[in-house]
C-alpha cells in the first residue's frame, strides 16, 4: 500500500502541467464544480494545500478565509511549492497515524481527503480550461473506495453533490467524478 505522500507525489506530477496551463483570460471561467469559477477553483485548491499540511502535523486549520492567491504575480509557483509542502508534510513519521486536528478523524482518512480533492479539482480546472488530465491509475485506484467511504458524510457538508449516474462501463475515475457528484462529460460551453 502506498503512502499518502507517495499518492500525493504522483498527483502532483501530473496536476502542475494543468495548474501552469492556466491562463490569465481562464481565469473567470466557469468548472464543473458550479459554485466555483476557475480563479476561486485555484485560490480554494490553495486553501486546501496550505490547511491540509497543518493538518499532517496535527494541527488544526482556518477554512474560513480564502484569500485570492490568483492576485500574485508568480501564483502558479507559488503553487508548486505548497503543493511540494504538503507532499512533504504527509511524508513526516506519524503523519498517517492517529487522528487529525480538530476534524477528530483517521488521519489517512484526512490524506484521502485532501488526496480526493486536489485529485477532482484538477479535473475541474484541466476541463475548464481546455486541458488534458489524466490521474495517476494507483491514485485512482486508492481514491475509488476512499471517496465511496466518505461520500455521506462529504454531500451533508455540501463538499460533494449528489450522485451522477455513469455506464456500466464508466472508467474507474469517471466512477470517483459521479460519486462526487461531477459529469464525467462535462465540457466547456
Amino acid at each position: 500500500m502506498k503512502t499518502i505522500s507517495e499518492l500525493l507525489a504522483a498527483t502532483i506530477e501530473r496536476a502542475l502541467p494543468v495548474v501552469r496551463g492556466v491562463t490569465d483570460d481562464a481565469l473567470t471561467a466557469p468548472t464543473p464544480c458550479p459554485e466555483y469559477d476557475v480563479r476561486a477553483l485555484i485560490n480554494h485548491l490553495f486553501q486546501v494545500v496550505v490547511n491540509f499540511q497543518a493538518l499532517a502535523a496535527k494541527q488544526d486549520t482556518d477554512f474560513s478565509e480564502t484569500p485570492d492567491r490568483t492576485a500574485e504575480r508568480d501564483w502558479r509557483e507559488s503553487f508548486a511549492d505548497e503543493t511540494a509542502c504538503l507532499a512533504e508534510a504527509w511524508a513526516e513519521p506519524g503523519a498517517e497515524e492517529g487522528t487529525t486536528g480538530s476534524l477528530g478523524l483517521p488521519a489517512r482518512t484526512v490524506g484521502h481527503m485532501v488526496l480526493a480533492d486536489l485529485t477532482v479539482h484538477v479535473w475541474d480546472l484541466a476541463r475548464a480550461t481546455g486541458q488534458e488530465y489524466v490521474p495517476e491509475p494507483e491514485v485512482v485506484a486508492e481514491l475509488g473506495p476512499a471517496v465511496e467511504e466518505m461520500a455521506p458524510q462529504a454531500r451533508r457538508y455540501g463538499a460533494f453533490g449528489e450522485p451522477v449516474s455513469v455506464p456500466a462501463d464508466a472508467s474507474p475515475f469517471a466512477r470517483v467524478l459521479a460519486v462526487t457528484g461531477r459529469d464525467p462529460r462535462w465540457s466547456r460551453r
